[in-house]
C-alpha cells in the first residue's frame, strides 16, 4: 500500500473511531498522512515516529499522540512489535490534540485499551463502543505526563549533521569536542553555541539521550544484561548507567521476562 493509498483508506472508514490491534506490526517505512487523528498504543517492542524535524522513540506501554494531517513514518529494529491504532474523526476543541504527545500508559489507561481491542478492525458503531472510545478519548489528556527526553531533535543547520552522524554511530565512545568542531567546520564555542540553538539540548546531552535510546533497543532483544548493554552504549559501570537511564526516563532499567 503507497502513501496515497493509506491515507486514502484511513479517511474513507466510515465511523468516527476506528481500532486497530495487531500482534507483530508489519508496517511500511514510507511517509504517509491522514486527517484522521492517531493514537498508538506500544504494548510490545518499540517503535521510532519520524515526524517533522523530530524523531520520537515510543518504547513498550507507551503511546504517541499525531495530530492531523501531521507527515509521519516508522521504523523500528525490534523483533516484535504489538501495536494498538486508534483513529479518530474528530476531538475536542482542546490544545492538547493538535500537538504531538508521547507518553507512558499509566496501567488504566493500559486496561482502557486494551479492553478495546475487542473493537478490532470492526466498521459498526455500537453503543457501547461509541460510549468507551469517547470517554478515553476525552481523559487522554489527563493520563499525559510527558517525556521530552524520548524526542530526537534533528538540526536544520547542515553544518550539524555530520556531528549527529557520527555521535549516533559512535555514541559508546567518549568523543572530542575539537573533532566534532572540525566536523562541523565551526570552532569549538561556535559548535556549542549554534548545536543549543538548533536542538534545545548540548552535546553532552544529545549523546546521553542516543546512549539511552539504544540501550532500550539493546534491552529489547533480550539477549544482554543490564551490565553488558550500559558496557555497550559507553558507560564504564552498571550505577553509572543506571543513574543515566533513570534521569531520562523517569524509572529504572528493566530486563525482559
Amino acid at each position: 500500500m503507497n502513501e496515497t493509498s493509506e491515507g486514502h483508506y484511513v479517511d474513507n472508514i466510515l465511523t468516527d473511531a476506528y481500532v486497530w490491534y495487531e500482534k507483530d506490526w508489519q508496517h511500511d517505512e514510507y511517509e504517509h498522512t491522514h486527517q484522521r487523528y492517531q493514537l498508538t498504543f506500544v504494548e510490545e517492542g518499540y517503535q521510532y515516529f519520524h515526524i517533522e524535524e523530530k524523531i520520537y522513540l515510543v518504547p513498550q506501554n507507551h503511546v504517541i499522540w499525531i495530530p492531523s494531517s501531521k507527515v509521519h513514518r516508522t521504523t523500528s529494529e525490534a523483533k516484535t512489535v504489538n501495536l494498538m491504532l486508534l483513529l479518530f474523526r474528530t476531538v475536542p476543541e482542546l490544545d492538547f490534540y493538535r500537538k504531538v504527545h508521547v507518553f507512558s500508559a499509566p496501567a488504566v489507561l493500559r486496561e482502557m485499551l486494551l479492553y478495546a481491542s475487542k473493537w478490532s478492525k470492526l466498521l459498526n458503531e455500537g453503543e457501547e463502543k461509541c460510549v468507551f472510545i469517547k470517554a478515553m478519548l476525552h481523559s487522554l489528556p489527563y493520563f499525559c505526563e510527558e517525556n521530552s527526553s524520548l524526542q530526537i531533535p534533528a538540526p536544520a543547520d547542515s553544518r550539524l549533521i555530520p556531528v549527529c552522524n557520527h555521535i549516533n554511530t559512535n555514541y559508546q565512545y567518549k568523543f572530542q569536542i575539537d573533532k566534532l568542531a572540525d566536523m562541523a567546520k565551526m570552532s569549538v564555542r561556535s559548535l556549542q553555541r549554534i548545536f543549543k540553538q538548533q536542538t534545545g539540548i548540548s552535546l553532552q546531552k544529545y549523546t546521553q539521550l542516543i546512549r539511552i535510546l539504544k540501550s532500550i533497543e539493546l534491552m529489547d532483544t533480550n539477549q544482554y544484561t543490564l551490565s553488558q548493554i550500559a558496557a555497550l552504549v559507553g558507560y564504564k559501570s552498571l550505577s553509572a548507567f543506571t543513574f543515566s537511564y533513570s534521569s531520562i526516563m523517569k524509572t529504572g532499567p528493566k530486563l525482559k521476562k
